[in-house]
Formats: structure tokens, sequence, C-alpha cells
């Protein structure tokens, strides 16, 4: 790689062990019980407001079903607002280009994607939605989905936390507080960065403009910065224009690239620090922290270097790319290596954007998104969700570790017994059968393959991190697959459903029935969850786990493909 990559590979990981303890602390102070929550002279009036109309008692807590019932209330209007907007944008304003309605199939898969925090994009956006519906529907979902799934991971660690108690906190209250005191904040800062560098913010329609060879060219307007703040911070990714952040008008600069890429891993890893603060053990945090960070830099380094050295089989009739490396469906402002760097940090976070054509990555490197998705999103995860999935996952290595001193396992002093099992086998299953169960089908089915523009092994790494991706609730995808249709649209919305609440419902009664217990005193043969040995641990169940489920389909798509150049 260039001294350049290897410049803001350094200065990625620099920004973010500088800002990411600093933002985990701030959070804690939200979400904690007994902390005083910071700026409460600005924010608390604006909260009060949103009490009063919305009928909300913020002193008046909820047991976990209550929670969960509060939860998809909320997501089910979301989703029908969502739907509404998108079939009716042909008579609302803010509608310059005249885009009429969405078709049904396309509006229930994008109001799911979003209602979901996946943000699976079937459509261009700058032809397919007006403003508005950018604006009201999608933008204000990239906020409220990721407040929902930030509240989710509140409430798990409060579940941790407390003893013998029977409530988990107020969603609502929860939503609020996320939206008002951390996204709003965070994505109007990053909003003025990217005006700064180039990302536009307007309500303009299409411009007609004459190029110097005499050709008519429609340059499309919109708000841009806003949305393109909150889809980074909130692990989001739906992009206002087709191609995403390679559009220099969502990404502008190589600066901006960085900017983009701390955007996205920064609130993830935060959350790790929140969670040592919430428990009152700041090395139970850092745990967490070295667990998400080692798979994410272990994943980086080598898919960077894939992609640098180029395409094998371009290398085998001649061609030199050792300067530039495998350029196919890339950026020319941010070269193969940090658009691989942004390949893995996008598909560990449950993001979804991307400044690259990812379809056309190395097999290896594709190899790698994929494999990074399917580990669960928890490295570091999207906001909330990650830190929940990475939270399950040690649960399960302590259960594990139990098993070998044979030991009732607990995880800070709580006993990990057959209740909580139960909702962590849930958790795990969920996302692995949903993927597998989608994609042998939609193999076996003949009207699919028109939707491939590659058979073979690549045909079905295509189909895989289609439905990886809706599963993980992502967003990304291998773009030679044509998703914009009845079949794909509605098992890919399924996807997103199964992938979003049958985790986030598992870890609400884990959060309960942990909760209610009390908190045991450390004895000799309590297995330390703060250890080095620790995160050795949950990582190796965390790889195993996907190993045994994914490796043969893996085998067959990516891995095959690479041996067969």
């Amino acid at each position: 790689m260039s001294g350049a990559s290897w410049l803001q590979f350094v200065a990625l990981i620099a920004l973010l062990l500088v800002t990411a303890p600093l933002l985990g602390g701030y959070i804690a102070r939200i979400y904690g019980d007994g902390e005083q929550a910071p700026f409460d002279r600005v924010f608390l009036p604006v909260e009060n407001l949103i009490y009063r109309v919305c009928r909300i008692d913020p002193e008046q807590e909820q047991r976990w079903t209550g929670y969960a019932f509060s939860l998809l209330a909320f997501s089910v209007v979301s989703f029908v607002a969502v739907y509404a907007v998108q079939r009716l944008q042909g008579h609302l304003p803010l509608n310059p280009t005249g885009m009429g309605p969405v078709v049904p199939h396309l509006s229930f898969n994008t109001a799911v994607s979003f209602m979901t925090n996946t943000n699976w994009q079937s459509y261009a956006g700058e032809s397919t939605l007006s403003h508005l519906t950018q604006m009201v529907a999608l933008t204000v979902q990239n906020f409220v989905s990721a407040a929902a799934g930030m509240a989710v991971m509140a409430a798990l660690i409060r579940g941790l936390a407390r003893k013998r108690a029977n409530t988990i906190g107020n969603f609502w209250v929860d939503l609020v507080r996320t939206t008002i005191r951390i996204l709003i904040p965070i994505s109007f800062v990053l909003a003025i960065i990217f005006l700064s560098q180039g990302v536009i913010q307007n309500l303009h329609g299409f411009t007609t403009v004459h190029t110097v060879q005499g050709a008519v060219q429609k340059i499309p307007g919109g708000p841009v910065a806003g949305q393109e703040a909150i889809k980074m911070v909130g692990t989001n990714g739906g992009g206002f224009f087709n191609v995403n952040s390679a559009h220099p008008f969502e990404n502008s600069t190589r600066l901006n690239d960085l900017i983009e890429m701390w955007s996205i891993l920064v609130l993830p890893f935060a959350l790790a620090f929140t969670f040592g603060r919430m428990v009152k053990d700041k090395r139970q945090g850092y745990a967490v922290f070295a667990i998400m960070f080692s798979i994410w830099f272990v994943l980086s380094v080598p898919a960077m270097v894939f992609e640098t050295h180029g395409n094998p089989r371009l290398t085998k009739l001649g061609a030199d790319q050792t300067v530039l490396g495998n350029m196919e469906g890339k950026d020319v402002r941010f070269g193969s290596a940090a658009s691989a760097l942004w390949g893995i940090s996008t598909t560990g976070t449950s993001n979804g954007s991307v400044n690259a054509m990812h379809d056309s990555f190395t097999p290896l490197a594709g190899g790698e998104e994929l494999l990074h998705m399917k580990l669960g999103e928890v490295s570091p995860g999207g906001v909330g969700v990650g830190l929940n999935g990475l939270l399950i996952l040690a649960i399960l290595s302590v259960f594990i570790a139990g098993l070998m001193v044979g030991r009732t396992p607990e995880y800070l002093g709580k006993k990990i017994q057959a209740s909580e099992m139960k909702m962590v086998v849930l958790y795990v299953l969920a996302m692995p059968v949903t993927v597998l169960v989608f994609t042998a089908v939609a193999v076996l089915l003949k009207t699919v393959h028109s939707s491939l523009n590659n058979l073979g092994p690549h045909g079905l790494s295509e189909i895989l991190y289609a439905y990886t991706s809706a599963a993980n609730n992502n967003g990304s995808a291998f773009a030679g697959l044509n998703a914009a249709t009845p079949w794909f649209d509605t098992t890919l919305g399924i996807a997103m459903l199964v992938g979003r609440f049958f985790l986030i419902i598992p870890t609400l009664g884990i959060a309960g029935s942990l909760a209610r217990k009390p908190s045991l005193p450390p004895s000799a043969g309590t297995f330390p969850t703060h250890t080095p040995l620790f995160v050795g641990l949950v990582i190796g169940v965390t790889a195993i786990v996907a190993a045994l489920t994914f490796f043969p389909v893996l085998a067959l798509g990516p891995i095959v493909e690479h041996l067969s150049l």
C-alpha cells in the first residue's frame, strides 16, 4: 500500500482512540442510573415539551414486555408513515423533479428498510424519491431507527447493572434523549463539516447544463449534507444518490472520506466505553472495545492488501497493477486501499454505505466483507445493536466456559441460566436460518437468475450478500444483483424484519430476566470477564459460530471464485 493509505489508516485509528472514550462517557451520563445528564439547561426544555405533547411520563419505567411493545408500536407507525409518503409523493410538495408514486413492492421494501435501520436501497434515490420523501420519511427514520437500537442497548446494560429490579427503563424517554442529546448534535456538526468540503445542501431539482463538447447533462440537487451526516453517524447507510458515498456530492474529498469513515465507526466503538461506565467497571468496557477493535483491525489489513495487489486474473494477463491496485469500480480520489478500508468498516457496522463497488472487489476482499457481516455485525456493529450482539456472544462464551469448569456460568455477577440461554439461542439462530433458507430458495428459482449479472460462484455470492446484508440490517450490496423485483423486494423485506425484531425482542427478554436477579460477589471460581483470556474466548466463539454456520456456502462462493482465477 502507498504511504498515503497507511497514513489515512493510522489517522483513523488515532481519531477513534481519542474520541470514542470521550463520547462513550458522555453517553453513559445520559443513560446511566444516578448520573447527572449533561447539558440539561439546553436539552431538558425541548424534551419536556415533547413529553407533554406526546403524553409521556418520564418518571414511569417499563418492564421488558412493555418496553418491547412500545418499540414494536413505534416501528409499526414508522413503517406506515414511510410507506404512505412514498405512495403519495406525487401529490405532496417539495417535489421539484416531478416524481410519481413509488410502486407498492418497492415502497414496502424501502419502508421496512429504513424502519429497521437497514437502509437497503433497491432504487436510485435521485430518480425515484422527492425531496420531501428523502427528508420527512427517510432522514427522520435515520434518526429514530438508530435511536431505537441505542435505546435497546441501554435497556440491556441496565439489566446487567441493576439488582432485583422489575424495570429496565422507559423506551420513549430513551428514544427522545438519544435523538435530542446524541444524534442531532453530532449530525449537525458533521453536516457543517461536510458542507465545508463540498457536499451539497439545497432544494433544487435537476439543473440542465451544456458541456464543453456540446452535450446536455442534468445535474441533480437536493438536501444531501443533512441526510449524509445521520446516514453515517447512525450507521444507516442509505444514500441520497444511487452510487452512495462514491458520488462527489455525497463524499467530496479525501479528507471528507476520512471524516465519513470516522463517523461510521466512532459511535459503535464509543458504546463499549458507555457499557463500562454504566456497569461501574471500566475494565469491562475496555474488554468489549478490544474484541470489537481486534476483529475490525484483523479484517481491515488483509482486505486493503488484497485490493492494492490487484486482480489476479489481470495480473496473469500482464496488466501492471503495482501502482494503483484493483481500481475496477473505485474512485481515483480514494484509491483501492481506502475503498477496502471503507468496505470492511461499513460491513462491520451495519452501515451499508459504500464509496466503491463491492461487486468489483477481489474475491477474497469481497469474501471478507461477507464474513464480517456473518459474524453478526459486532465489530463494532451498528449503533446499540452491535453492542447488544457482542454482549449476547459474551453471555454465550461464559456459558461455554461454565460448562468447561462444571459450575453455573455468571456474567457481571448474574447467573446465566436456562431462561437466558433460550433467548441467546434464538438470537444466534435467527439471522443464519433466514440467510441460508432464502439464499437456497433463490438459487433454485429460475426467475431469480434473470436478476444476476453473473452466474456461477459470483452469482451465488451476489445472492448470499443480499440476504446477509438484509438479515444483518446492513444495507450494502453486491450491485451486480438487480434486487428491484417483487421477489427480492418482498423476501429481503422479510429478512430485514427478522434481523431486527427476532434479535431485539430476545435481547429485551434477557435484559428483563437479568434485571430481576441479584448480583453475586466474585469468588475463587468466577471466570473474570475483563482479561485478555476472555477477549480471546469471545473472539473465538464468534469466529467458530460463524464458521460452522457459513463456511460451506462461503466455500461455494468467494473461495471457489478465488481458486478459479
